[in-house]
């Protein structure tokens, strides 16, 4: 038994991602759908499959190459793209008189192939395409004797076609040899349905109705990231994949990151999905999305509460976590503030072993951005994203970066000096902090990197979203440096020092970040933090003479 694997595409539904990689190779569970095609072909008793392409042709050509079944298969390179029906007539010198199979490379299906063949051969009919109920793309009727009548079906009249079919070799005599758009010698350009409408009348072309199967076509970034997650969902939780479409996927309220979320349900069992987007290799999301998975792993094995990963498919961006619910920080303590000092203590002291035993076997290799809490990356994510998201685009200032660069320099030196420096989670606010019965978890991790304790012990105190007054803010300080054992003088005031330095690129960072998702993304919730992270702000430089004209402009917002 032969088959064609339909290949040669351009994918332009998937740009501007196949700009670079075939839709063919666009993987599912971590493998490309054509490796999913070739698998089923061969399980229904394939042992020649012919795959013809053209875009990208090089990388599908080096992935055949490393294939485990690569001797059964054969690569048919169209110089310029024939279209289905000229790609079938492309390879008539090399088939034989049996019928054979064609199928679309962008798609994904649990269709028993075998029942498809032996009813194609019991029909006699000289090509039988499979269809099923997908109202998406309901186009083809069929009548009572399952012969397809016509390609425009009146809504709700229709069936879709999966892009599976097994054509008889007659089908030859009926398709064009020197008429059409000719490419290259001997090869023309035609669809294969154009040659079907006009076998419609005489019933020789049949359908193969599929019902309760799993089909989708992953030709779009929606259809291909929600496939993606589908079947990742169905792989962690052990359901083969005719039972994928009982699985529920709902959106989950996300927060800044231009990540979505969402949660996979089935029965009593439930996980989440975080959607980092297409990531191709060398993008900044991919190394985003490396950074969250192998950080995410390390801190698991060093007993960190953090959620566990539960696989994930790099391409699509798709990253399976523990569901630890829907409670975080934020919402307990705006709830009930009275319970919040024991909490918090609880919180730093996972803190102090996220930074501690975080660190320990820690590649910096994982990271994204920075290895470590720099200079550099304050200067430039903290300090100028203050300057030109917040003062120049938030408010309208007509003032450089530039002109504050020498104050900038001093706390950046000064947010690094006596750094008690461990693993920095780099965003420990109250909404990347769950609870799940009572006990506290770490989530959004992807950013960590080596620096001070210091920096995530003031993002979790001046923390805009909770505002926690100042002597519960001072207490926890306090607390702090005795479970560091930090007890003398001078190693306190070393510490504070840090500290208030941190919490000032932090509290530049957030004001930057506000301003950022509220102008630039429109996310206009975020507008209603600004008023408290000034204040804050304003509390912080009050009394650093080292600033001048920053704490001039400081105090003027």
């Amino acid at each position: 038994m032969k088959a064609l694997i339909l290949a040669a595409g351009l994918g332009t539904r998937l740009l501007p991602y196949t700009k670079t990689l075939p839709k063919p190779l666009f993987t599912l569970n971590g493998r490309p759908v054509l490796d999913l095609a070739i698998d089923r072909l061969i399980c229904c008793g394939c042992d020649h499959i012919f795959i013809n392409t053209h875009h990208c042709h090089a990388q599908i050509e080096a992935f055949i190459g490393r294939h485990r079944y690569k001797h059964m298969i054969q690569l048919v390179y169209e110089p310029k793209i024939l279209d289905t029906g000229g790609a079938v007539a492309n390879i008539r010198q090399l088939m034989n008189q049996e019928p054979f199979f064609v199928i679309n490379a962008d798609i994904v299906f649990d269709i028993d192939l075998k029942k498809v063949y032996d009813a194609h051969l019991a029909s006699h009919a000289i090509a039988t395409l499979v269809l099923h109920d997908y109202p998406e793309f309901n186009k083809i009727q069929v009548d009572g004797q399952k012969c397809i009548q016509n390609f425009n079906a009146p809504i709700g009249k229709g069936l879709a076609f999966t892009g599976i079919q097994v054509l008889s070799p007659d089908i030859y005599s009926y398709m064009p040899t020197k008429s059409g758009k000719s490419d290259a010698p001997g090869q023309t350009v035609f669809s294969s349905i154009d040659i079907y409408k006009t076998l419609c009348p005489d019933k020789q072309i049949k359908a193969y109705v599929a019902e309760q199967i799993f089909w989708k076509d992953i030709g779009t970034v929606p259809s291909y990231t929600q496939t993606s997650r589908q079947c990742l969902s169905a792989h962690i939780l052990g359901l083969p994949d005719n039972r994928i479409p009982e699985i529920q996927i709902h959106p989950i309220t996300g927060d800044g990151s231009d990540r979505l979320w969402f949660r996979a349900s089935h029965k009593d069992k439930t996980l989440v999905i975080s959607d980092h987007g297409v990531c191709l290799p060398s993008s900044e999301t991919l190394s985003q999305l490396q950074a969250f998975v192998r950080i995410g792993s390390h801190l698991l094995s060093r007993k960190i509460s953090v959620p566990k990963i539960l696989g994930h498919d790099a391409l699509s961006g798709q990253v399976a976590l523990e569901d630890l619910g829907d409670v975080h920080l934020a919402s307990v303590v705006n709830q009930n503030p009275s319970t919040c000092l024991d909490l918090y203590k609880t919180i730093i002291n996972q803190l102090i072993e996220f930074s501690q035993n975080g660190i320990q076997g820690f590649d910096t290799d994982w990271t994204c951005q920075t290895a470590s809490y720099s200079k550099e990356l304050i200067l430039e994510k903290e300090c100028a994203y203050f300057m030109t998201a917040f003062i120049q685009t938030f408010l309208g200032k007509d003032l450089l970066f530039e002109t504050y660069e020498k104050e900038f320099s001093h706390i950046a030196d000064n947010a690094l000096k006596f750094a008690f420096n461990g693993l920095m989670h780099r965003d420990m606010q109250s909404k990347n902090i769950m609870l799940r019965d009572g006990k506290p978890y770490f989530i959004d991790f992807q950013s960590a990197r080596i620096g001070p304790l210091q920096y995530d012990l003031a993002s979790l105190l001046i923390d805009p979203y909770v505002k926690l007054p100042d002597r519960i803010q001072k207490e926890l300080l306090l607390y702090t440096m005795s479970r560091l054992g930090i007890e003398s003088t001078e190693k306190k005031t070393e510490f504070t020092h840090c500290y208030r330095f941190c919490s000032l690129t932090r509290n530049l960072q957030f004001l930057g970040a506000f301003a950022f998702l509220s102008r630039t993304k429109g996310k206009k919730k975020f507008e209603s933090y600004i008023p408290d992270a000034v204040h804050s702000l304003k509390s912080i430089v009050q009394g650093m003479t080292s600033l001048p004209a920053l704490g001039r402009l400081i105090t003027t917002l």
